[in-house]
């Protein structure tokens, strides 16, 4: 028998399986287990946005939509994307998608040519990671661990002066998971700076940008907007993670090309899902508020706990993650370190390296959980500190 699996896509095969899905699913077979996995909020969706699906539902909205996404749609996501951040785009410069997950992947298969060099931040998402390599780029991560999690101008110029005019695309993630770190305006002009008038695309992902907790969102596209590829969605800001609405905002020569990607693997996004993320965008603009408060109540909460069981965090400043060192006298290997405390502590929390490099000896943790599964879990945490401190 012919073993096929040898003849398949390089990089598909040499790409690791989920490792953040896989320990999470791991999880689930232990009894009364605290989790800070999953990056999910423990909200509802708005009622009004619920009734909007509703009446979609109702109203026989239940045929293809155009393949871009409704016109509705796009210019709601246009004018939210304005009047929030001043980010002025067309609706016709707006693709609807399945998640920033496929915004993310179109933009990638759009871009990449077999050798080309893709720039990523580390510790990130893994995402960008895994799919830049099965489209056959070279990947060069940038750890960041040692600058407070950010992206400087001077390790960004170094990575642009060694690959040269390999460089494709560099991927920039803010408010950032893993961290919560966000950068300031500043930063960022001075990042676009290094880039601008080369050609460079810049996968900007925002989909945590409602979740801003001491100063407005900052962007590369209000300095780098012809070269800015810009992602967003519902799933965060209004807890609709099922509905699976993400949108790209881009120039539209750039769109067009992206948006064959986006025909050829889902034709187009279920009408009435597109029609409860109109409502979200258009009567749901300050929805997020009384979520964000909750979460920076959690956020507090879980640091300060976390600082004075002997962890080092840097104090996230938006999206719902926790980033923290190891103690000295506990295990240093991460995974080692995620795998003995779900089974004797009881506690779920996320390996660093599953996020590239400079997340070894760190432990990621999500605070859309609820206050009281937050106070259980620090409880446990420092009966298994002190237990097993060497």
């Amino acid at each position: 028998m012919v073993d096929l699996t040898k003849y398949m896509k390089k990089g598909l095969v040499e790409q690791k399986p989920g490792q953040i899905l896989a320990f999470a699913s791991y999880t689930n077979k232990i009894p009364d287990i605290v989790k800070f996995t999953i990056g999910e909020p423990d909200f509802n969706t708005p009622d009004h946005i619920k009734k909007a699906a509703e009446a979609s539902i109702e109203n026989n909205h239940s045929h293809y939509a155009p393949s871009n996404g409704t016109p509705g749609l796009r210019k709601a996501a246009a004018d939210f994307l304005a009047k929030k951040y001043g980010q002025k785009y067309d609706p016709s410069e707006i693709l609807v998608t399945n998640g920033v997950t496929e915004s993310i992947y179109d933009f990638l298969t759009a871009v990449i040519n077999a050798g080309d060099v893709i720039l990523v931040p580390t510790p990130i998402f893994p995402l960008y990671i895994g799919d830049a390599l099965s489209m056959g780029a070279q990947v060069v991560q940038i750890d960041t661990s040692g600058d407070d999690f950010k992206l400087t101008p001077a390790k960004l110029k170094a990575a642009l002066d060694k690959y040269s005019a390999k460089v494709k695309a560099l991927v920039m993630n803010y408010p950032t998971n893993p961290t919560g770190v966000m950068y300031t305006q500043a930063e960022l002009d001075a990042l676009s700076d290094v880039v601008r008038d080369k050609p460079i695309f810049v996968l900007c992902d925002e989909i945590y940008s409602e979740l801003n907790y001491d100063q407005p969102h900052a962007s590369m596209e209000k300095t780098l907007h012809d070269q800015v590829v810009l992602m967003n969605g519902v799933s965060k800001a209004w807890a609709m993670t099922g509905y699976r609405i993400g949108v790209v905002a881009a120039p539209k020569p750039i769109l067009t090309q992206i948006a064959k990607i986006h025909q050829a693997i889902t034709t187009t996004e279920p009408t009435p899902m597109q029609d409860a993320a109109e409502e979200a965008f258009s009567k749901g603009q300050d929805d997020a508020l009384p979520m964000k408060k909750e979460f920076q109540k959690r956020r507090d909460v879980l640091y300060d706990g976390l600082t004075k069981l002997g962890f080092e965090c840097v104090k996230p400043k938006g999206a719902f993650y926790i980033f923290a060192k190891i103690p000295e006298g506990l295990e240093q290997d991460d995974t080692k370190f995620i795998y003995d405390l779900a089974e004797k502590g009881h506690v779920a929390v996320v390996a660093g390296s599953f996020f590239a490099k400079g997340g070894e000896g760190y432990i990621r943790l999500s605070y859309a959980t609820s206050m009281d599964q937050i106070k259980e879990g620090l409880k446990r945490l420092e009966k298994y500190v002190k237990e097993n401190r060497k």
